[in-house]
């Protein structure tokens, strides 16, 4: 059943007409949290995640507002990048704060692609006061190899279920070799492309959002999955840049980590524990 806090609302964007929810809080609050959706999610979110977000930090006086950007859930017009979502997310502010008199400011709230999205937002619109990442999208091709070489070929070797597979005959070496050599390729390009300070990603989503991040000076969390090869591209990203390194550590970034969760959460636990921390966070940041 509909709560009388929950607030279906339709609004415009670029001539398509935009969906979403604004739960509100029994109290006025200055602060109030926009959650933007990654693809192929829509407002709902896998295992009703964002609905349970929403819901769980609108009880603690927090209002929330979720919506679907064009092209994506029931909103209409083709369907955009998340690179490419920018008015959308402007144009869901001026709505929340339209309908929520009391707020000042907005944290965005983001997963995988839709992390990047506000990354690359945020720095543009004063009225974003912070925002939360969680295993955000830094894929690059390159990025992508060296994870792979480094999270999972080289832990198969130590499994049991690989050496029963290779004594059983069941294991193809020539096409395992190929594949190996493949992504050695594609790593080693990229390491050939950058030097120890300065990342060659001109234009390339990574730079992209490093420079959003420069210019972003308010609080930022981001929360990491263990058991994520999204979440280990990112940490990849950022332990082999000196320039990432500085900019988190100048900007205090905070970090949390789940070791046992997958990319979306989705055990109840895993929930839970991002929802307290997001309270925990918008409370101490945002008072």
């Amino acid at each position: 059943m509909q709560s009388i806090n929950e607030i279906p609302i339709v609004f415009s964007c670029s001539g398509e007409s935009l969906v979403g929810i604004i739960h509100r809080s029994s109290i006025d609050n200055k602060t109030g949290l926009l959650i933007v959706v990654g693809g192929p999610q829509y407002r709902v979110g896998s295992h009703r995640q964002f609905v349970l977000l929403a819901r769980y930090l609108a009880k603690k006086n927090i209002p929330v507002m979720r919506f679907d950007y064009r092209g994506m859930g029931d909103s209409s017009g083709d369907l955009h990048s998340f690179e490419d979502i920018n008015q959308d997310i402007c144009a869901a502010i001026d709505t929340f704060m339209e309908n929520v008199p009391s707020l000042e400011q907005v944290v965005i709230w983001g997963l995988c692609d839709a992390a990047s999205a506000g990354l690359l937002y945020a720095y543009r619109d004063k009225r974003i006061a912070g925002i939360i990442l969680l295993n955000p999208w830094v894929r690059t091709e390159a990025g992508k190899a060296k994870a792979y070489l480094r999270h999972y070929y080289y832990n198969r070797i130590f499994e049991k279920k690989f050496w029963v597979k290779v004594l059983s005959g069941r294991f193809n070496p020539f096409h395992s070799l190929n594949s190996l050599l493949n992504l050695v390729k594609l790593a080693a390009k990229n390491n050939k492309n950058q030097n120890a300070d300065e990342l060659d990603l001109v234009g390339a989503l990574p730079d992209k959002m490093l420079s959003g991040l420069k210019k972003f000076n308010h609080p930022v969390l981001v929360i990491l999955s263990g058991r994520d090869l999204t979440a280990k591209e990112f940490r990849d990203l950022i332990k082999s840049s000196p320039e990432w390194i500085r900019v988190l550590k100048k900007n205090e970034v905070e970090f949390r980590e789940l070791p046992e969760a997958n990319h979306t959460f989705s055990s109840a636990v895993w929930r839970k524990q991002v929802e307290k921390w997001t309270e925990e966070w918008l409370i101490k940041k945002m008072g």
